[in-house]
């Protein structure tokens, strides 16, 4: 059996991010997307027997063949929800199409390019804003100025769905910094709301500083080696 001690180590993080939530205080529901890049389909089929329903891929082309690996397949339920956490071409944004939720739609190229993919299906696409708040060259997204400018074009637009922020902090960072990174996006996302987008989620924290960022008010936390082990 593939993953044979996911059950207990899911067990163990449902637990500690519920904990998480009481010292928060935030009183948000949290839901845990298993990121299984790296790991073939059988990560994926276990992650749905263990009772995970959110699985989330970096790639576009690992998720759409472990997608067609799965069609129709027994092991997982059609109420499997594929999200989309990576960086993203726009010239391969029809991709969307495949995906319950896309985290990174981190700059107006992008905006546009999915924008159009929108019309083509004749349905808004559900993404996520993914803010830099820590300024890293080496993170993609939104700087925080840059986010009220484009709250009032995304309002405007019916072919996205925004649903909130998604961001990652510095890995290694101390707990201050990551706190105030974590509320950087929250933050954010007070900022679309404001512009009148209908936004709830909070994509932030993986599995070295979860607990943190759903103190800080995560709803959904990006969780890989912690369920299935060191990559290789």
């Amino acid at each position: 059996m593939a993953f044979p001690d996911l059950l207990e180590r899911l067990t163990e993080v449902r637990g500690r991010i519920a904990h998480a939530v009481e010292r928060g205080g935030h009183g948000q529901t949290v839901r845990l997307v298993a990121v299984t890049k790296t790991h073939g389909p059988e990560a994926v089929e276990a992650a749905w027997a263990a009772g995970i329903t959110d699985v989330g891929e970096n790639k576009v082309q690992e998720a759409t063949q472990k997608q067609d690996a799965l069609a129709g397949s027994a092991a997982v339920g059609d109420a499997l929800r594929w999200h989309l956490i990576g960086h993203l071409q726009s010239n391969k944004a029809k991709a969307l199409a495949r995906f319950d939720l896309f985290h990174a739609l981190d700059r107006d190229s992008l905006v546009d390019a999915v924008q159009a993919v929108g019309a083509k299906l004749g349905r808004p696409v559900p993404v996520l804003v993914q803010v830099n708040i820590s300024g890293e060259a080496s993170k993609g997204g939104f700087a925080p100025a840059q986010v009220a400018a484009l709250a009032d074009r995304l309002a405007a637009m019916q072919e996205l769905q925004v649903q909130g922020v998604m961001t990652m902090a510095p890995f290694d960072a101390a707990e201050q910094e990551l706190r105030a990174v974590f509320a950087g996006a929250r933050a954010a996302m007070d900022v679309l709301r404001a512009a009148g987008l209908p936004v709830t989620e909070l994509s932030m924290g993986m599995s070295g500083d979860y607990e943190l960022a759903v103190e800080e008010g995560a709803t959904l936390v990006r969780l890989g080696t912690i369920l299935f082990g060191a990559r290789e």
